[in-house]
């Protein structure tokens, strides 16, 4: 067991995007952190995007169990996390940077304090100091580089810092940034949320440096999430010219569902998909030229790299605190992304690899062995049951994730044969479910009659897609079986079967 558990996490971080596996790209600290643990190349998000994956994180529970099913929507207040877990234990439970637990919109049935106006009520985040989902420590903010939602405790410092002119940084109504700059942010880097959020850790690993209170502390990083942009040295770290662009597939797409074809339109018409009125993200075209891929995906090797930087800076300040010997360290990101992969370039429904499997590393010593990869499967459902568990918790039964302890001590040990990814974005419209062996992915559509199925074994790039093949239907029937049943697997017992009646 581990006293404590350092949690990093970035946002929207291709799988491929670290050095140890990808040498077009420079992650130093993190390759560290991997030589000093294990790397699990094969760990799945439950959800591709923002709000139902953290939710799940500190739940232990799916998207659609613990209420927030989609962007835009709320983790419900009483909904039991990791933090009360460790309160009612007297363990402290921290976080600094992103939490995107509740919407940008507020209603009198979800108050969200996440939502404009109290976003940027910073008088308002001075002094409030309730409980926030069982953290008793957060320091929060929630723009994704230079959106106009920064405010709360990031704005807070950067004026503590003597930034006076913060806004000058980000894009109005808030700011003034000229919208048109792409890629190069003139934000200093003394003032990027990057060394905010770097220094904010530090200070709370100091000020448990001489305490006996088992912690659990988040570091939340924004990036690498779009959109690109990075201050210098880190805009000009890589040479676009250079940089080797995900392979092209004409006619990869001829046997996709319908809304992958259409991102491969000039003009595609997405309206019938729209249920609820909001926006759907991915859905549009994805059509882009090779220069601009090339530049993005610089930028975003160098939104990488600087935040591998100040992580590098957290995990240098454990080892001097003399913390890493009795600290779990678990560095994973919230969903995956594409800059061409699959001719796609941004988040959606679509569960390819590229956007549904992640980085993934964990260690501690006497714990966990060095050095170690993997090709267990994971799920991001077993961190919350795996994080109280290491630090001798008993994990509610109300949580639907599994210890993984026992693969992290032993990770050539089989500990998942399956692993369940959801996704609805919108109620019924835009709502699929893929399941994933050792061998096979089958995602299916609710109440539609296509779907996909791929062999990642003899097709690893997932360029053909088995539904429809007449030799595959045997396979088929099988994995829908076998995906029925991981679906009421994933169903917790609350208590045991006490009586016969």
């Amino acid at each position: 067991m581990a006293k404590n558990v350092l949690f990093i996490t970035s946002d929207q971080q291709h799988w491929n995007t670290l050095g140890v596996l990808n040498p077009e790209i420079q992650t130093p600290n993190l390759d560290k952190l991997a030589a000093r643990g294990a790397l699990f190349e094969r760990a799945y998000t439950v959800n591709p995007t923002c709000t139902p994956t953290r939710a799940s994180w500190i739940t232990g529970l799916y998207p659609s169990q613990h209420g927030a099913w989609s962007l835009g929507t709320a983790l419900p207040q009483d909904v039991p996390t990791i933090g009360d877990s460790m309160a009612s234990n007297n363990m402290s439970c921290e976080l600094i940077g992103k939490a995107h637990f509740q919407p940008l919109a507020s209603t009198p049935d979800h108050p969200s304090l996440e939502a404009y106006p109290v976003l940027q009520d910073l008088e308002f985040w001075k002094t409030y100091t309730k409980k926030f989902y069982g953290f008793n420590h957060y320091e929060l903010a929630r723009n994704h580089t230079n959106e106009a939602h920064v405010g709360q405790h990031y704005a807070l410092w950067m004026e503590e810092k003597g930034c006076k002119n913060w806004r000058e940084y980000f894009l109005a109504p808030t700011g003034t940034m000229d919208e048109t700059i792409r890629h190069t942010w003139p934000i200093p880097e003394e003032f990027h949320y990057d060394t905010w959020i770097a220094e904010r850790t530090c200070a709370r690993l100091d000020a448990h440096k001489n305490t006996d209170t088992p912690f659990f502390l988040w570091a939340s990083f924004f990036d690498p999430h779009p959109d690109y942009l990075v201050p210098e040295p880190w805009a000009s770290m890589y040479d676009p010219a250079t940089i080797t662009l995900p392979p092209s597939h004409p006619g990869e797409h001829e046997d996709s569902p319908p809304h992958i074809q259409k991102t491969q339109e000039l003009h595609p018409d997405f309206s019938s998909y729209k249920e609820t009125g909001k926006q759907i993200h991915g859905f549009h075209c994805h059509r882009e030229e090779e220069e601009n891929l090339r530049k993005d995906m610089a930028i975003y090797y160098g939104m990488v790299s600087m935040m591998d930087h100040y992580i590098g800076k957290i995990l240098d300040r454990l080892e001097e605190n003399g913390q890493s010997e009795d600290t779990l360290v678990v560095f994973t990101t919230d969903h995956g992304h594409y800059l061409g992969h699959h001719n796609l370039t941004a988040k959606g429904a679509f569960h390819y690899d590229d956007g549904i499997k992640v980085p993934f590393i964990a260690a501690c010593p006497n714990l966990i062995p060095q050095g170690v990869k993997s090709s267990q499967l994971l799920s991001l459902i077993d961190l919350a049951p795996t994080f109280l568990a290491t630090m001798g918790i008993q994990a509610p039964r109300t949580m639907a994730g599994k210890d993984m302890t026992p693969l992290l001590t032993n990770p050539s040990q089989p500990f998942r044969n399956r692993v369940i990814c959801e996704n609805q974005h919108e109620p019924t419209t835009v709502n699929l479910r893929t399941y994933i062996d050792s061998r096979y992915k089958i995602t299916v559509y609710y109440d539609r009659e296509y779907g996909e199925l791929y062999d990642l074994q003899t097709d690893p790039g997932e360029l053909t897609n088995l539904w429809d093949h007449p030799e595959s239907q045997g396979v088929k029937n099988q994995l829908l079986l076998s995906a029925l049943s991981a679906e009421m697997d994933k169903a917790p017992l609350p208590m045991d079967r006490v009586a016969e009646a």
